[in-house]
Formats: structure tokens, sequence, C-alpha cells
């Protein structure tokens, strides 16, 4: 997989090929040695097991990048010694508690965990920290005596996407009115990406109607869509806040099947397949692309260097310090994002293999891929 080099040198080129792009000050990778060094569990060889616990298999990357990069990494970093004990919630925080007290039970040495519900997670958390098992958050910020926490810029994802509907509503935005679909109400990156949007859109356009969606439902959030619309009207949408390709996807499914005859400027987040190909054809505005490899490799250098008691290293991985609603100043590793539109799909997620063109290009989007330079 890939080293913090090769992540370090993918987001430059994607800085430089995307006027839209926002990186970090501090994203916390590094190479160098700095910082003082924290108290790691007691040193451990390379046979060690990392439990994973992720939310839901809905949103593709889960288990196509995150899990299979993990293990790879987890399994590289240890001489193939090391190993994966990996569970999926499907979006049940009460199947991800049991599966978090079951990886305690078994006593792995670490567990990553993204959390369904990052509030009820938090007694888990505190019974793994009671059996010595360090916790790291992974993607979501979960609630507890976390060890440490690896996520994107959240805020800045909402700012990211609020700034590119700004963009793509063009001048007089103060007097056009919008929706707003936000994500779950249980996930704590749905509130921060939400603040961010808010941020930039606040007083800048009219936000018309502004819905939380249960468990990022694209069901619920379609049916929001089709309540927006006979509150609105169909033609006095100018435009519209998604929080996520999911979402976007049932957004724009309501209103073509309410008949639009253009579809308004839509965002996203999370580049999925479904998503970049909307983008291809005109229907959705932008996504935001958040290199899942990147932190998924990352993610696993931070556990087994906890594990393994190499502090200093832990340290430089995590420069950053983020507060939780239970502690402050968790050390912390955001990674940068990067507003994906037409203008650089080739930068981002081509060239980082998450797609090819040959995926993006079907016969539904050939003829608009050509249009744009995607052969």
């Amino acid at each position: 997989m890939n080293t913090r080099n090769t992540r370090l040198r993918r987001t430059a080129i994607a800085l430089a090929c995307s006027a839209m792009t926002v990186s970090l000050a501090a994203c916390g990778v590094v190479d160098g040695i700095g910082g003082s060094s924290t108290k790691a569990s007691p040193t451990k060889g390379d046979d060690i097991t990392v439990g994973l616990l992720l939310p839901e298999k809905a949103n593709t990357r889960y288990e196509k990048f995150d899990y299979p990069i993990i293990e790879q990494q987890v399994a590289k970093l240890t001489n193939n010694k090391g190993k994966v004990d990996y569970a999926n919630a499907a979006q049940d925080a009460t199947k991800q508690s049991q599966q978090f007290q079951q990886m305690v039970a078994n006593k792995v040495d670490v567990i990553l965990v993204d959390a369904v519900d990052s509030k009820a997670i938090a007694s888990d958390v505190q019974k793994a920290k009671d059996a010595g098992i360090p916790v790291i958050a992974y993607d979501r910020l979960a609630q507890g005596p976390i060890d440490a926490y690896i996520s994107f810029d959240n805020e800045l994802v909402g700012q990211v996407q609020g700034k590119a509907l700004l963009e793509a509503l063009g001048t007089d935005a103060s007097s056009k009115k919008i929706v707003m679909m936000n994500g779950s109400p249980t996930d704590p990156n749905a509130a921060q990406f939400k603040s961010g949007a808010l941020g930039e859109l606040n007083g800048k356009v009219v936000i018309s109607k502004t819905y939380d969606t249960k468990d990022w439902d694209p069901a619920v959030g379609k049916a929001n869509m089709e309540k927006a619309i006979s509150a609105i009207g169909l033609s006095n949408i100018a435009g519209v806040y998604s929080a996520n390709d999911g979402l976007a996807g049932a957004v724009i499914d309501a209103m073509k099947t309410m008949g639009v005859s253009k579809v308004p400027p839509v965002t996203g987040q999370d580049a999925e397949l479904d998503a970049v190909q909307r983008i291809v054809r005109g229907e959705q505005y932008m996504s935001v692309y958040k290199s899942y490899p990147d932190e998924a490799s990352a993610a696993a250098e931070m556990a087994v260097a906890k594990v393994q008691g190499r502090g200093i290293e832990f340290d430089a991985l995590t420069r950053d310090k983020v507060d939780s609603p239970t502690n402050k100043k968790i050390p912390s590793q955001l990674m940068p994002v990067v507003a994906l539109t037409k203008a650089n799909i080739k930068e981002t997620v081509i060239q980082d293999g998450i797609y090819t063109v040959k995926q993006i290009c079907t016969s539904s989007t050939k003829a608009d891929c050509t249009a744009i330079g995607l052969k």
C-alpha cells in the first residue's frame, strides 16, 4: 500500500491540479521526527490483531477501500504477521456495540472504530480502556476515552461544498432559494459538514428548507426533497446543498421525477462512481473527493505504532488536536480534501486509481466523457 511519501506526493498533485482544492496546514503525516513521545500500550511485536469496526455497507467505500487497504497495510507493517479482525454493523448501533464488546472479549490489541452512533459507543470505548485496549476513532469522532482520531477536516468539507454551490449559483445568489439536505443526526461528521456549509451559505442565499436525514438513507432524502419541491415549487429551487453523493442521487432523482427540465446545481461528497458519472453528464455539480486509500493506510500505521509502543512515530502521525464532547485535545490526523468537478476528474479519482476511465465512461456517459477529454 501507499507510503507516507506517496500520500503526500498525490496530495501535492491534486492541490496543483484543482483551483478548488483546499489543504490543511498541518495534516499530521510527516517523515521527520518531532513532538514529545506519547505513552503507548505495552510494546508488542509483529504478531498483533487490529480490530476494525466499520458502520455500514451502503456507501461502497468501506468494503472496497477501507477494509482491504487497512488489512493489507497492517500485514505490510508487521511482516505479514499481523491480522485484522473485521466487522461491519450495517448501520445498526446495537449490533456495532455487540461487535465491539466481542472484540474486547477476544482481547484484540487495538480497535479502529467508525461509529454508527458516536455518543452511544462511548460506554464500549470505556470498556476497552478498562481492558487496556487502545481505541482509535476512524473517520467519525467517537465519544469516550479514545486514544486518537483520524479523519478528514469535516468543517472544511462543508466549506468546500458551500463555496462550490455559491460559485455555481453565480451572481445575485442572495435572492436565490436553496434546499439543504444534511446527513444523519447521529453522525458527528454530519453536524460538522452542516456547520461548515452554513458558514459559507448564511446570508448569501435563501435557505428555504433544511432537513437532517435519518441514517443517511437516500429514500428518506428523496421523500424530504419531494416535500421541499411541493412547498417551494420546482422552478423556484436554484440549487441544493446535499451532504453526500447518496443523498445527491436521491435529490436529483426526485427533481427528475417531478419533471425538472435542467437539474440545478447539487453538491455531494465521497466521489462515488455514480456521482462521478452524474458530474460528467452535468446532473450533479460537484462532489468532495477524500482519498480513502490515504486515510485507511494512515490509520493502519497509527494503530500499529500505538500497539508496538513506537511513541515518536505515533506523535508524528497525530500532530493535530481535536475536541469531542467528552475529551479534549485528542491526538489526531486530519486529511486534506478536494472539490471534484468535471475539471479535475483525471487528477483525482483516475490518477489515484479509484476508478478507470472505462468504469466512468460507459454507454450512458461516453459522449459526455469525450466532451471533457476523458478517453
